[in-house]
Order: C-alpha cells, then sequence, then structure tokens
C-alpha cells in the first residue's frame, strides 16, 4: 500500500500546484461571481416595489395577448424582458424576492465575466480585485436588487466582450473555431439589444479593442471581421431597433427633467455618494497617471495594463456617456443615469488598476477597507424598507390598508404625479391588500388596455359610485401640491363624507373618510 501511493504523495504538491493554476482563473471568477451575486442578493427584498418595478411586474402578469397588444404601443423594447419574467412569475411568484433574484444572478454572472475579461490583460490578483471593486458599486448593487433588466443587459455586456478578445485572439485557431467564436458574438449581440437597446452603446468601444488588440494580424481583416459579425447582429436585432425608434417618445419625459450636469453624472451615475465618488475617481486618476506616465521603455509591472489595454476600458467608461449626452444635445433627449449601468464592469476594472498601482500592500488594504467602508451607508440606504425611488412605500401603505380597510369599502388614488409615483400602483403590486374594496374612478384595468396604467376619471364624474359607500380610504402623494387631491377631499366632504383618520408613511398620505 505505502509503495503504491508514495509516488503520488511525493507528486502532490507539484501536483497540486499545477492544477490550481491550471484551474484557478475559472474559480476565482466563479467564487467572485459567487459572492457578488449574495452582495446583491441580501437584503433585496427589503425595500418596497417602486413606478419602473410596477411596469415590469404588471406586463409579466399580463396575459400573453395583453401582453403582445401593450408592447406593440409601449414599451417593446422591454419586450424580451417581460416575457421571460411572465415565466419567471408563473415558477416563483411575484413577491420583491422572487422578481428581484434574476438581476442578482446576473451581477454574479457579470462579476465572474469582469474577472475573466480582465485576465486577458491583467495579473489574476488585479482581475479578481476588478470583479470585487465591480460587484459593490452603488450602481451595481442597485440594479442586482431590482426587477428590472439592466442587470441582465449589463452580464451580457461583460461576456459579448469576452468574446470579442476571445474571437480577436483565434487568428491562429482553426476556421471553424473562428466562425463559431463570431457567430457567438453576433448571436449575443443581438440578444443584448433585444434585452436592452442602449447594450448597442458597446460597439463603438468594442471597435476601440479592434483597433488597439489588432497583434499580428492585418488590422483591415480584423476591421472587416468585426464589422461583419456586429452587421449580422444589428440585422438580426433589427426589429427592436426599429421598434425602438417607432417608441422614442416613450422617453420624451427625459427631455422634462432638468439636464444633468458633468459633475452630477461624476456622482450619480454610478456612485451615489460624494464621499465613493471622491474615492473612486482619485483611484482612476492614479490607474491613469500610472499607466500613461510611465516612461517609455520602463518595463511593465508584473499583472498591470499597459496603456492599449488601459485605453479599452477608459472607453467602456467614458464613450457611451458622451454619446447619450451630445445626442440628448443635438438628437433627442436620451441620457439617463441607468442607461449607463452597462459601463460599471469597465469602472471596477480601472479602480482596480489604481489601488494596484498604489505603494505596497498594507497601503492597498486600506483603501480596499476605506473604500467598503464609504460605501456601506449607501447599501445600507438601498436595503431599507424604501430604498427605491427616494422612498417609494407602497408595501407599507399595502399593509395599513389591509389592517384596516373593510370589505366594501372605497378606494380613491391621487392621479397628479408621474407614472412612477402613483399611489394607484399599489394595489397591483400587492393586490391582497386591497381585496375586497371599490376602486371608485377605475373606468377600465390596464390588462384589457394596450397601455401600461389603468384607464380612470376623476372623482366628479364618478359621484354615483360613492352613493352606497360609508368608507372611502384616499391614498395620496404627498411631496406635491396638486389642487386634485385637496378637490377629491372636498368632493367627499360634500357627499356628506369626513376626514376620520390620517396617516402619513413615508411619502404616501392614507385619508379615511366616512359618513
Amino acid at each position: 500500500m505505502t509503495s503504491v501511493l508514495a509516488p503520488h504523495l511525493v507528486a502532490s504538491p507539484v501536483a497540486g500546484r499545477r492544477l490550481w493554476q491550471r484551474r484557478s482563473p475559472g474559480w476565482s471568477a466563479g467564487l467572485v461571481g459567487l459572492v457578488a451575486f449574495l452582495v446583491s442578493f441580501a437584503w433585496s427584498w427589503q425595500p418596497s416595489y417602486w413606478g419602473d418595478e410596477a411596469a415590469s411586474v404588471m406586463s409579466a402578469e399580463r396575459s400573453l395577448p395583453s401582453l403582445f397588444g401593450m408592447l406593440e404601443n409601449v414599451d417593446a423594447v422591454h419586450g424580451l424582458y417581460y416575457l421571460f419574467l411572465h415565466g419567471w412569475i408563473d415558477l416563483f411568484g411575484a413577491s420583491e424576492l422572487a422578481t428581484r433574484l434574476p438581476s442578482a444572478i446576473a451581477i454574479g454572472v457579470a462579476a465572474a465575466g469582469t474577472v475573466v475579461l480582465a485576465r486577458f490583460f491583467m495579473g489574476s490578483r488585479v482581475a479578481i480585485a476588478g470583479g470585487l471593486v465591480f460587484m459593490i458599486i452603488p450602481r451595481v448593487t442597485y440594479m442586482g436588487s431590482e426587477a428590472r433588466s439592466t442587470a441582465i443587459a449589463t452580464a451580457i455586456g461583460v461576456w459579448l466582450t469576452v468574446l470579442l478578445v476571445l474571437a480577436l485572439r483565434s487568428g491562429n485557431h482553426s476556421p471553424r473555431r473562428q466562425i463559431l467564436l463570431w457567430g457567438a458574438y453576433s448571436l449575443l449581440l443581438a440578444l443584448g439589444i433585444y434585452v436592452f437597446l442602449f447594450l448597442a452603446l458597446l460597439l463603438p468601444v468594442h471597435a476601440v479593442a479592434v483597433l488597439l488588440l489588432n497583434g499580428r494580424h492585418p488590422l483591415w481583416r480584423s476591421l472587416v471581421i468585426w464589422v461583419g459579425a456586429s452587421a449580422l447582429g444589428l440585422l438580426l436585432a433589427a426589429p427592436m431597433v426599429l421598434a425602438g425608434s417607432a417608441q422614442r417618445e416613450q422617453i420624451a419625459f427625459i427631455g422634462r427633467r432638468p439636464l444633468v450636469s458633468v459633475s452630477e453624472a461624476a456622482v450619480m451615475q454610478w456612485f451615489d455618494t460624494i464621499p465613493v465618488a471622491i474615492m473612486a475617481w482619485s483611484l482612476i486618476i492614479v490607474a491613469v497617471i500610472t499607466v500613461f506616465l510611465r516612461r517609455p521603455g520602463a518595463q511593465r509591472p508584473a499583472g498591470r495594463p499597459g496603456r492599449a489595454e488601459l485605453t479599452i476600458f477608459l472607453a467602456w467608461m467614458l464613450v457611451p456617456s458622451a454619446i447619450l449626452l451630445v445626442g440628448t444635445q443635438l438628437v433627442t433627449p436620451m441620457y439617463s443615469l441607468r442607461y449607463l449601468s452597462l459601463c460599471t464592469p469597465a469602472v471596477g476594472i480601472v479602480i482596480a488598476v489604481g489601488v494596484a498601482a498604489l505603494a505596497n500592500n498594507w497601503l492597498r488594504a486600506a483603501v480596499m477597507v476605506a473604500l467598503v467602508a464609504v460605501i456601506v451607508p449607501a447599501y445600507a440606504v438601498q436595503r431599507g424598507d424604501y430604498g427605491k425611488n427616494e422612498g417609494s412605500d407602497w408595501r407599507q401603505a399595502a399593509a395599513i390598508i389591509a389592517a384596516r380597510a373593510a370589505p366594501g369599502d372605497g378606494v380613491v388614488f391621487d392621479q397628479s404625479v408621474r407614472p412612477s409615483r402613483l399611489p394607484r400602483l399599489a394595489m397591483h403590486l400587492y393586490p391582497n391588500a386591497f381585496a375586497g374594496l371599490r376602486d371608485v374612478t377605475l373606468t377600465r384595468s390596464y390588462a384589457d388596455t394596450t397601455w401600461l396604467w389603468d384607464e380612470v376619471a376623476p372623482l366628479t364624474d364618478v359621484l354615483p359610485t360613492v352613493a352606497n359607500l360609508n368608507t372611502v380610504w384616499l391614498l395620496q402623494y404627498s411631496g406635491s401640491a396638486d389642487s386634485r387631491k385637496e378637490t377629491d377631499v372636498h368632493t367627499l366632504q360634500i357627499q356628506g363624507f369626513r376626514v376620520a383618520d390620517t396617516t402619513v408613511v413615508n411619502r404616501t398620505r392614507i385619508i379615511e373618510m366616512t359618513r
């Protein structure tokens, strides 16, 4: 027995080391992905739903004929995600935990892809750090706990870039392998555009990558192949591009918002708070200085990227933002902070390069601890009861209605605010709380329309519906001073009701009116 095992025991340290070296890139990427999933998933169920999530959940809960009818009119760019969520809700339900889970999974996939991508250009430690920084960026932890398609699109964007690098490096491989890689690139590009139209903003970044990573092969050859693969992907995604163009008025609300300044974007686009932004941009500047101001001919530090590689990630950070900002000024309003979520993998990698450029391991560790420390408050706010849309409180308001309203009571919702803050949406997101109540102003349910929301009438037009009611509950958005809210109270008072009680949750005012 000893004679048989001894050679293996002697060889095991060397073999184990070789096995670890061979497996470590995949294992480390998988481990970072798992941790990223857990960070995004943790307490993701705590905040109440908000308006954009209401659009997701309500659209997904429609019947398929109703959903397709709606998509012909609005939100076609989210159609594939709504179809996915339709099946997901059938399997797992429509709770916050269930509907936000796919986004947390997607962040795990994106973090693993970030490590794999960075490993092409830099050492394992820096690549792993890039994945770890990516997963704690406030924009990432937010989209990883939201029932929207942004996290899934970000994961697709990372792995699309991985495919691009693999395809560019496949010149010495068989033609079959090259065809498979470039074909996969085209298909994944098309899929990404169907999930999130603005994923096409990665194409200029990929053009930069093709120019800088060309290597030994003729540049014209690489460009022609990439242009062909990209054109095929765009051709496959043409129905979505055309639908998005036809429904471009859907994002006209962006034009009614105040223009975002560069300084505001520098903070809010990815970092959420000023302390996080200061630390992050400082490390980005350190990365740029150490890479681009390196003396000509100086040896590159082991595991660090060169100028070309860092340029690609900087382009990924900045080019999509510039396109949306310029497009907003010259074409049509299109810039939204959320649209630039797909740049966060590059942000994480560049910050990690900045950390790696610091003088020693103690300083690097201290900076990482400090970065986590300034991020924790933003993370805690995101996971609070009112962590969405600056304080959405529909679940809490619904709980009050469930506890105090009785079957047969009436309910009237404030219609004076923008759709993402309509108190009425609480009834569709938490329907059990409103079971048995009479929706006084409803004229047609959203599921019977080709639009996102219910059709309603002013209270003054439906007064016969309150004639036989003894109690009516008013749910109002407390952050506006629209006169119609007071009109609703006054209208009911004329009908013989009085204000019996008023409760303010966070930004929803609940008024109980009785005869």
